[in-house]
């Protein structure tokens, strides 16, 4: 890419996509194309050709996309398959259209098999079931790498694509029942510490967003739909599952710069994982956060709730050997987007 190139990327509203977008602008890359989704539905195969084939972008890097943890998934499984289907090809297919030099997809760690050996490599895409949990979301993360690489192969498109880990980060989302792990955990802890603290303010500001809040008895309710509960001036949070999953974790800035290394570096046809090689117990997750956030109450597990796959660690010998490594270690990327949480 060169500084004077035209780059768009999807989704440049969202946690990755503004990432990316962040990256770009400072290494002074000035033409960019950042379109939110009220002037680009990104669903609408017209106006998606109408608006590559009017901006005429050389590069793409797709980052949108539908997303939100097993709750979330579980309950809207035919949104988070269209939506995300429709994206991809619509994108895909236009860009081939228009002459895109090189088009990055973003995909997911979710790709994979439940039950998948560890850590997981490339080659292990379909060869086993999916965790039905997340499955809608998988399936179309995965008929994007598909078409991506058949694009490859019948037309010499030079698109690639990465699949990155758990992301978290600046601009996350943070609702505390349909966003992901990590933020979710981030969100439930501060308003427990608001609680511990006995901050109803603090506690009121944070849930208006999502809330129509009158009494401190709204305010209270609210709380407990979240699992967070006082009683004998004791506050308890109670979280899904058992918090004996492992998950990896990859800080969203390194993720930006990542998929702009492999713009620049890479065009092969196999997606390329991006992690940090190194995966956390969802339980000891939490205490890492609890003790950022300063909550001094009690956590417990509610194990009737789901757990989602056991195991997920990427394997990253292939971005290694490309010359790439993640920098931001847990403990700080998670303070700087608490930091970013309590003042945005």
């Amino acid at each position: 890419m060169e500084k004077s190139s035209k780059i768009f990327v999807s989704g440049s509203q969202g946690l990755a996509g503004s990432a990316i977008a962040r990256v770009l602008r400072d290494r002074g890359y000035a033409s960019l194309l950042l379109p939110t989704h009220h002037e680009l539905d990104l669903t609408n195969q017209a106006e998606v050709n109408e608006y590559l084939a009017k901006t005429q972008p050389e590069y793409i890097f797709h980052a949108a996309g539908k997303v939100g943890g097993i709750m979330a998934n579980s309950l809207y499984p035919a949104e988070y398959m269209y939506q995300n289907l429709m994206m991809a090809v619509n994108l895909i297919h236009s860009a081939y259209q228009n002459g895109v030099k090189k088009l990055l997809f973003l995909g997911s760690s979710c790709i994979y098999p439940k039950l998948c050996p560890q850590p997981i490599r490339e080659d292990y895409l379909l060869t086993g079931a999916l965790e039905p949990t997340n499955e809608a979301y998988a399936l179309a993360k995965i008929a994007g790498i598909k078409l991506i690489q058949h694009y490859r192969s019948q037309y010499g498109c030079d698109f690639i694509s990465a699949m990155p880990t758990n992301l978290y980060g600046i601009n996350d989302h943070f609702h505390p029942q349909n966003s992901h792990v990590l933020p979710a955990l981030i969100r439930k802890l501060h308003l427990a510490k608001c609680l511990m603290i006995n901050d109803i303010a603090g506690l009121r500001k944070d849930l208006e967003a999502d809330h129509q809040l009158t009494s401190q008895e709204d305010v209270l309710k609210a709380l407990e739909d979240f699992g967070i509960r006082k009683t004998h001036e004791k506050v308890e949070l109670t979280l899904w599952g058992s918090g004996a999953p492992y998950r990896e974790f990859l800080y969203v800035d390194d993720l930006a710069e990542a998929v702009v290394f492999l713009m620049q570096n890479y065009s092969g046809a196999s997606p390329v994982n991006i992690g940090t090689g190194k995966d956390i117990t969802i339980k000891d997750l939490a205490m890492l956060i609890k003790d950022i956030v300063g909550f001094e109450g009690k956590l417990s597990w509610d194990t009737s709730k789901p757990d989602g796959t056991p195991r997920k660690l990427l394997d990253i010998s292939l971005l290694s050997s490309l010359g790439f490594s993640a920098q931001t270690k847990l403990k700080v990327g998670i303070a700087k987007t608490y930091a970013w949480y309590k003042n945005r």
